[in-house]
């Protein structure tokens, strides 16, 4: 029988669809798209790229050229300007905001690899640290209020034409409704009990098993209890923090090592699909009395991944609610007892 699952955090409902369940095994991804061109991203290549912002470099090497192993460049389509002035303004009932942000692209290698599954634990550990120095730059902007990086990996997951191993960053000078939506109830959940649910997931998951995949060195990966999607899969950190870009580069190294073990479990559980990884951490503060008063408590930094093997239609679109066919203790089992090597 089919079961309603409430998120904890947010409030969301799921459907689990067992009626309509497959096995595990059964969940195959496509990554095919259109035909690949010459790629922009490999090394050697830096001059069909906007000028680089940062860049993990070997040592005597030049700016916008070969030498590079993490290089991040602004996005040649950027969705937001970091040029002008907020001019928050009305029109009527309705606000507007100038476009004012950051569109960053964080090329992960400078080999023309596709899935950073298939790079290095060392090479991973680079992107993290890259993706914490962007925090810290960005973060002095006061026009910013959220920083949200994330990977498309193929093409029914946005990943374009072009298959290197990329991720993105935007800043918005607002905070997306999906982040206030676990702000809010990780506040409220506080207010009550005086500890993060996030914390308390940990630990109720962690006494339970059923849906823990993997521990690795202060963090664990897990099914949520709600899952959206099939093979849907959450790191977190086990110790309390906020903010991600406060991590030690010890930790990025764990965190790199755990995101490899799970992204390639993933590749064979599902035969290499499609999906996209979220990188959810605590908005930047600005000296305010009483604005995120708690949040340091509250929040609990975090990854979602998401396997693109369902779609999402009218149903999901019209209540807010998600259909996953696959039970998360099923696809919980199924990726622990899968090899990643």
């Amino acid at each position: 029988m089919p079961e309603l699952r409430k998120d904890p955090i947010t409030g969301r409902w799921v459907i689990i669809a067992t009626e309509r369940a497959k096995r595990p095994d059964q969940f195959v991804g496509h990554s095919e798209g259109p035909k690949e061109g010459k790629c922009p991203f490999c090394e050697g290549s830096e001059y069909d790229t906007p000028p680089e912002l940062y860049a993990v470099r070997k040592a005597h090497s030049r700016l916008n050229s070969p030498g590079w192993q993490v290089r991040v460049v602004n996005s040649i389509k950027p969705f937001l300007n970091i040029e002008g002035n907020l001019d928050r303004h009305g029109k009527g009932i309705f606000d507007i905001v100038h476009g004012v942000g950051a569109h960053e692209v964080i090329i992960e290698t400078p080999r023309h690899i596709a899935n950073i599954a298939d790079l290095s634990v060392e090479q991973i550990s680079r992107v993290m640290h890259v993706y914490t120095q962007r925090f810290k730059e960005l973060e002095k902007d006061e026009r910013l209020k959220y920083l949200l990086v994330f990977k498309n990996y193929g093409w029914s997951a946005g990943g374009g034409r072009i298959k290197h191993s990329r991720s993105q960053l935007i800043a918005t000078p607002v905070n997306p409704k999906r982040v206030k939506e676990e702000l809010a109830g990780s506040r409220k959940y506080f207010e009550y009990h005086d500890r993060c649910v996030y914390c308390d997931l940990i630990r109720q998951e962690l006494d339970f098993k059923e849906r823990v995949i993997i521990e690795v060195d202060g963090f664990v990966a897990l099914v949520p209890f709600a899952s959206r999607f099939p093979f849907e899969v959450w790191i977190l950190p086990k110790n309390h923090n906020c903010d991600f870009s406060v991590i030690s580069q010890p930790h990025q190294k764990n965190l790199a090592k755990i995101l490899k073990i799970i992204l390639l479990k993933l590749k064979k559980a599902a035969n290499d699909p499609p999906y996209n990884y979220i990188l959810h951490t605590a908005p930047f503060r600005r000296p305010k009395i009483g604005y995120w008063k708690t949040i340091d408590q509250d929040y609990h930094w975090h990854i979602e991944i998401i396997p693109r093997l369902t779609r999402v239609a009218g149903f999901e679109w019209g209540t807010g609610f998600y259909i996953c066919p696959l039970p998360p203790e099923n696809a919980a089992k199924f990726l622990r007892e899968i090899s990643e090597v």
